[in-house]
């Protein structure tokens, strides 16, 4: 397969370069385990040297199926396996919670699944599906992560905000009783409520700041500067990505309504940092994309950070 993508499912639109299986609608974990091409387990085995010596304080982790090596860890490291995340989603959202993505990237390496909540939000008028994004390595460079990512259903817009009030994102590292930080980890709901309620008034507070047309450029300006020293035609695509994010802010059907004022500001941001197309696509950039969503978008954090400022 091309790109980091080594396997998945989806539903509806394909994402990350059209790869996966496709289904028609979102399976439980235990489909979604063998659709996603993640029904396999980890082993940690010893490692030696080139004449049999033991490397003390190390291990290998080993993909059972295929014997592949995904990293090397130390003895103080402990397997999240790939069904243990399954059913720890299971267990945190109980009844009515379907699979909408999963899969593999970097040959096993890094695995997510994304989540949809069985229940939605209205704030300020809008409706908001939330979903819970879990993420995990098998090669020791980071921790198992469970993000919440809020969905603005009328255009698709993610807006996971890095509040100051409340957490969008828990970690746990590979280390010590893993059972018991999964368990304590079901605290994630409470946490998940606590955002949604969060971000409910930080919306309504951003519909209240209001911005000109002019505050509206200027702002987009510090987003995407033009450096100095720019060739023309680094100027020319700075240019073109500033018009873009306008447009998205003063024509865009959905925020018509919205009125002119720093949610409407968020949104468009939003939605050029997740929808628009980049001057140069690279191979991963997909997949980029889908790792800002687990950590956040920078982008859209400062144009966050820029309207709490207003």
């Amino acid at each position: 397969m091309a790109a980091n993508v080594e396997s998945m499912f989806y539903t509806r639109t394909a994402p990350w370069h059209g790869l996966g299986t496709k289904v028609i609608e979102a399976p439980d974990s235990k489909n979604a385990l063998a659709l996603a091409g993640l029904d396999w387990n980890v082993v940690q085995e010893p490692i030696y040297t080139g004449i049999g010596e033991s490397v003390e304080g190390y291990k290998a982790n080993i993909r059972d199926t295929d014997r592949k090596v995904l990293g090397v860890v130390t003895d103080r490291y402990k397997v999240v396996q790939n069904h243990e995340a399954f059913a720890f989603t299971d267990s945190l959202l109980r009844e009515g919670v379907r699979y909408e993505t999963a899969g593999s990237l970097q040959g096993g390496k890094r695995i997510w699944l994304l989540a949809h909540m069985p229940h939605e939000y209205m704030i300020s008028g809008e409706r908001f599906s939330p979903y819970l994004l879990f993420s995990s390595t098998h090669d020791g460079s980071g921790a198992v992560k469970v993000a919440l990512t809020p969905i603005r259903v009328v255009c698709q817009n993610t807006l996971n905000l890095a509040l100051s009030t409340a957490k969008r994102s828990w970690s746990m590292m590979h280390t010590g009783n893993i059972q018991g930080k999964i368990r304590g980890a079901r605290e994630t709901l409470l946490m998940a409520e606590d955002y949604m309620d969060n971000l409910s008034q930080e919306f309504e507070s951003l519909r209240k700041k209001k911005l000109s047309d002019k505050e509206v450029t200027d702002y987009i300006e510090v987003l995407l500067p033009t450096e100095d020293g720019s060739t023309p035609q680094q100027v020319k695509n700075m240019k073109r990505l500033q018009e873009d994010m306008a447009h998205r802010y003063f024509d865009a059907p959905d925020l018509q309504d919205v009125g002119e004022n720093a949610y409407r500001f968020i949104n468009a941001v939003s939605d050029f940092a997740t929808h628009s197309k980049p001057l140069r696509k690279t191979a991963n950039y997909r997949e980029n994309l889908f790792s800002k969503t687990v950590d956040g978008n920078p982008l859209i954090d400062r144009a966050y950070q820029m309207m709490c400022a207003v």
